[in-house]
């Protein structure tokens, strides 16, 4: 063990894990989830194998921390810092150009390609990805606004549901013809549309009425 490894008592500090996530994270996008191996993923970071394993006991979990890390990053900290304005347009607006920018990332693309690629092959892999990133964007998303509609600034039955809509609708005309390599990456001004107009539409769907407070799914009227 070099004198720059944590012993394995010693606890992972965050700047040593992010720096192992993102070093797997590399490894993940050149090599694919089969090519990758704990060992070359140790290398990249500088560590030894066992002390990779020592804080992510298998390439799965090391995978699961490197999707929610970057979901994290993306999505968390900009819902947690939504301006004080109770104006659920303005939130919306920085979720949607936050997914796009997300999802348009060459990084973020090359791994989902890897994910589909060998999603046949490796069922856990394809799970651990929608667990740990798309599955927990919805989820905050969706816990967002529910809160939303208790305020009374909209009107959503199935939060769950309308999470999944509106991200949807942020991936209209480009993320596909994106991944599919038929475009290059949009210009500012088009990313920008297709985020106006998925608040446009999701906003006429959910706007809240002047009637009784809305009943949300699974709660009494």
């Amino acid at each position: 063990m070099t004198q720059s490894e944590p012993t394995p008592t010693d606890p992972l500090s965050p700047e040593r894990r992010n720096a192992i996530i993102d070093g797997a994270g590399r490894v993940f996008a050149r090599d694919g989830y089969e090519g990758a191996s704990m060992a070359q993923i140790a290398k990249e970071v500088g560590v030894s194998k066992g002390t990779l394993y020592n804080y992510f006991p298998s390439k799965a979990a090391l995978f699961s921390a490197f999707i929610a890390g970057g979901c994290d990053q993306t999505l968390k900290s900009i819902l947690a810092v939504a301006p004080q304005t109770n104006d659920p347009e303005e939130t919306l607006h920085r979720v949607g150009i936050a997914v796009l920018e997300m999802l348009l990332s060459p990084f973020r693309q090359a791994i989902h390609r890897m994910v589909m690629s060998e999603a046949a092959q490796f069922p856990e892999l394809a799970r651990a990805f929608f667990e740990a990133g798309p599955q927990r964007a919805l989820n905050y998303l969706a816990d967002w606004l529910r809160d939303e509609t208790i305020s009374g600034r909209l009107a959503v039955a199935d939060p769950d549901f309308a999470a999944e809509q509106f991200f949807a609708l942020c991936q209209t005309k480009i993320v596909m013809r994106s991944r599919l390599r038929l475009i290059d990456r949009p210009e500012s001004a088009e990313i920008e549309r297709v985020v106006q107009g998925a608040i446009c539409l999701f906003l006429k769907a959910y706007a809240a009425s002047s009637g009784p407070a809305h009943t949300l799914k699974g709660q009494r009227a």
